[in-house]
C-alpha cells in the first residue's frame, strides 16, 4: 500500500464527498474582502457555491450590479486565490 501524506488524503477526500463546495465558499468568504474590497464585503450578505456557480446574495441594486458588470474579474480573483479553476460563472441574487 503506498502511503501519502494527510494533506493529499485529505483532498483526496474532498475531491470525491460533497462537502468541497461548502469548504470553497467558506474559503471565499474568509478573503472576499481582500478580494472585492471593504465596502463590496460589508454589503454581501451570503457566498455560496452550487455546481461551480459562485452565488453571491446583497440587497443593494446598485452593488448587484456592479458585480454583474464585474462577473469574469470576479471568476478570475476567485479562481486564482483557491488555486484552481473552480468558479465558472457567477450568479448575483
Amino acid at each position: 500500500m503506498a502511503e501519502i501524506s494527510l494533506q493529499d488524503a485529505i483532498q483526496q477526500f474532498l475531491q470525491k464527498s460533497r462537502l468541497k463546495n461548502g469548504i470553497q465558499a467558506l474559503c471565499i468568504e474568509d478573503v472576499w474582502e481582500q478580494l472585492m474590497g471593504k465596502t463590496v464585503a460589508k454589503y454581501t450578505d451570503k457566498i455560496q457555491i452550487i455546481n461551480s456557480t459562485l452565488i453571491i446574495s446583497t440587497t443593494v441594486a446598485p452593488l448587484k450590479n456592479e458585480l454583474l458588470y464585474q462577473k469574469e474579474k470576479i471568476i478570475e480573483r476567485i479562481n486564482e486565490s483557491l488555486g484552481e479553476k473552480a468558479i465558472t460563472d457567477v450568479l448575483v441574487k
